[in-house]
């Protein structure tokens, strides 16, 4: 296929992604804003006025780069899962999957719509953030590259949760068991220096504390962790799971 074809294949899945989740707006976008400013309501306003401080910064302040990369997190993996299953469930992958376009341009197309989702979700939330606290910027360059990996890192991650997934329950298990777990356990409500020096050990295993806080790192120019760890390791989850997922979906199980 001429490269000049492969672009317009490409501009057409990513119009198709974000027409599906602009068309049901009211499912995709307002609901994690809602529940995110719940979180900036209870966590930010209630308890964060009990507790003061959190790393030399009022408390609304330090959850709230949390609570963006939680919700860019979430939307960009939950897009793309569903999408591809969607996609699978109708058998109209199937006709992409015998068509001329690329493998490597099925994988940006979905991949994109995933982060357009993703922070099309952290634009508003941030948004929404400004009228519980004032947001200052220590890093942009940090904050962009930092946002965008992750939510590419995720929608990949997305996508092959949609290849393997044999019914709409299994979109979920990973979200519900996984993710909401790493995220909450991921230093987006407190700094993990406070804990017991085992569960701190074990909090720097977890791959979220390090996105968290790189992105935190953007804002307050603090971080428990290791900035070029933190790049370093999502730079590769970038390289990792686009090659597993090319892989996928050259498989001929996904072609059957």
């Amino acid at each position: 296929m001429p490269f000049e074809h492969q672009l317009i294949a490409l501009a057409a899945l990513v119009r198709k992604e974000v027409r599906r989740f602009m068309r049901i707006w009211v499912q995709t976008l307002i609901p994690p804003v809602v529940t995110t400013a719940l979180y900036f309501v209870i966590f930010g306003q209630l308890i964060g006025s009990r507790i003061g401080e959190m790393g030399g910064f009022d408390y609304m302040s330090f959850v709230v780069p949390g609570l963006i990369m939680m919700s860019v997190i979430n939307n960009s993996y939950s897009n793309v899962a569903s999408s591809f299953y969607n996609a699978k469930f109708n058998k109209s992958v199937e006709e992409l999957l015998v068509s001329p376009t690329p493998t490597y341009i099925i994988l940006l197309g979905y991949v994109i719509g995933g982060v357009c989702r993703g922070l099309a979700v952290g634009i508003i939330v941030t948004v929404v953030s400004l009228v519980f606290t004032s947001l200052e910027i220590y890093s942009l360059t940090a904050i962009f590259f930092v946002i965008l990996f992750t939510a590419v890192v995720f929608s990949l991650a997305g996508l092959i949760n949609g290849i393997y997934a044999n019914s709409f329950d299994d979109i979920s298990i990973i979200p519900t068991f996984v993710l909401t777990p790493m995220t909450y356990l991921g230093g987006v409500f407190y700094s993990v220096s406070l804990l017991p020096d085992f569960w701190e050990t074990v909090s720097r295993f977890n791959p979220v504390l390090y996105v968290v806080n790189a992105f935190r790192y953007g804002f307050l120019g603090i971080s428990d962790v290791n900035l070029g760890l933190a790049s370093l390791g999502v730079v590769a989850g970038v390289v990792v799971l686009s090659a597993y997922a090319m892989y996928l979906l050259t498989s001929e199980k996904l072609r059957a």
